[in-house]
């Protein structure tokens, strides 16, 4: 074990019992080690439910591609902690991880703190210590409350398409979740929004009109769609004809656009929206398995992974899978127990030739195998268990030689065959 994860193992343990979404323990902290978000670089500030992920590799390789230095703080990790702190372009090193872990773990004492909210300090603490030009922050858990939700004055927001997800946390209204996301819009700051349902978009609308806050909005301000395999762009300043996104899938256009809009935002130039386009790599969200364990086991599929969980994730797949070559499509899925399990299968149950489930190791809410295979069942998929993935992506190779195998579900099982797979 490494001292990071032993770290991080003792912070673990300083959960709450309760789970209550608010600011104070995180400004608590914050002003125990010297209010680190006081001097970030500008920072770019992402949330909604789905396409944050996505949107922030375009934007970060869209800087990049000119030359500039960014932090970036996303999450969850898939396979090392490490991979949420991005230190102007290189993820954070053991020994510094190391030291900022520590440096939080004595200035909170054992005072009750989430995970998430002190391991969000120590990336503020990072990013506060190193010259970078840049500062991406993805938004975890809603915005409003969110424990990234520390900076006054960010050079802009960002709002991808907002979905049901986490209600427990967020509320049961589309409304109700629209108001935490758009938690994150500040006075007088500018915001990019992506494609939103209208009661979402009329939340959105009302804070910024309150805030002063400028929106550009999907559909009103920008405009992004496909033409002869190109990404055409048009906001007020013109238009843009790019390549289309490195990412794969129909939904990466409207989350490009969003990249692009808020690039343009920020007086990039045409440079830097085509290397957001050609330059972006984002693990686990429709990735081409190409090598490793799996890909030797199943030499003659087409093997796939998403770490999508909720309905529009599904949706997505589906979107993706039918702009690709007609191929029977089988599907390894694990699952965790706090998700709404029949909203994600059910659009998945048109491309699904066969289902298997499996349990995700090491994972405490995980749905057991069987259970997810009873839920599939329950909406008409012939469903299946294995023990393992690598199990089950060895009986759909034997049983079918040239299928394409998607294993899908979430990001824990996402991450769990990235790790086997190296």
């Amino acid at each position: 074990m490494r001292g990071s994860d032993r770290l991080l193992e003792r912070m673990q343990a300083l959960h709450p019992k309760l789970i209550d979404l608010t600011l104070d323990r995180v400004w608590s902290l914050l002003e125990a080690t010297g209010n680190p978000q006081k001097s970030l670089p500008p920072v770019i500030h992402i949330a909604g439910t789905n396409g944050k992920g996505s949107t922030l590799a375009m934007i970060r390789a869209g800087l990049e591609g000119i030359g500039d230095t960014c932090h970036a703080y996303t999450s969850p990790h898939l396979v090392r902690f490490h991979e949420r702190i991005r230190l102007a372009g290189d993820l954070i090193d053991e020994d510094a991880l190391i030291t900022l872990l520590d440096e939080c773990l004595t200035a909170n004492g054992e005072a009750p703190i989430t995970y998430f909210e002190i391991t969000t300090v120590a990336a503020l603490m990072a990013f506060g210590r190193t010259k970078a030009d840049w500062t991406l922050l993805e938004v975890g858990l809603g915005g409003r409350l969110d424990a990234t939700n520390v900076v006054d004055k960010p050079a802009a927001t960002v709002i991808t398409p907002i979905d049901y997800d986490h209600q427990q946390f967020l509320g049961d209204t589309m409304e109700q979740i629209a108001g935490e996301k758009a938690g994150i819009i500040k006075r007088g700051v500018p915001c990019v929004v992506g494609r939103q349902n209208d009661a979402a978009l009329e939340v959105i609308e009302n804070r910024a009109m309150r805030l002063g806050a400028p929106l550009q909005v999907y559909g009103q301000h920008w405009h992004v769609y496909t033409e002869r395999d190109r990404l055409i762009f048009q906001d007020e300043s013109g238009l843009l004809d790019l390549p289309l996104p490195a990412l794969a899938g129909p939904h990466q256009i409207e989350n490009a656009g969003a990249a692009i809009a808020t690039l343009r935002l920020l007086g990039q130039p045409e440079l830097a929206c085509e290397a957001a386009m050609t330059d972006a790599s984002w693990a686990a969200r429709m990735q081409r398995l190409r090598k490793g364990p799996l890909v030797e086991a199943a030499p003659e599929c087409e093997l796939w992974l998403d770490g999508g969980h909720n309905p529009a994730g599904a949706r997505a797949i589906v979107a993706t899978l039918n702009g690709l070559p007609g191929r029977p499509t089988h599907l390894v899925c694990g699952m965790l127990n706090t998700k709404d399990i029949a909203g994600y299968l059910s659009p998945l149950s048109d491309i699904a030739d066969s289902f298997t489930a499996v349990s995700i190791p090491d994972a405490p809410a995980t749905l057991p195998a069987s259970a997810t295979a009873d839920h599939a069942r329950a909406i008409g998929i012939i469903a299946t268990e294995a023990a393992s993935v690598q199990q089950a992506v060895e009986k759909i190779a034997s049983n079918h030689p040239g299928a394409r195998i998607l294993i899908c579900g979430s990001l824990y099982l996402a991450g769990d065959v990235l790790r086997d797979n190296s």
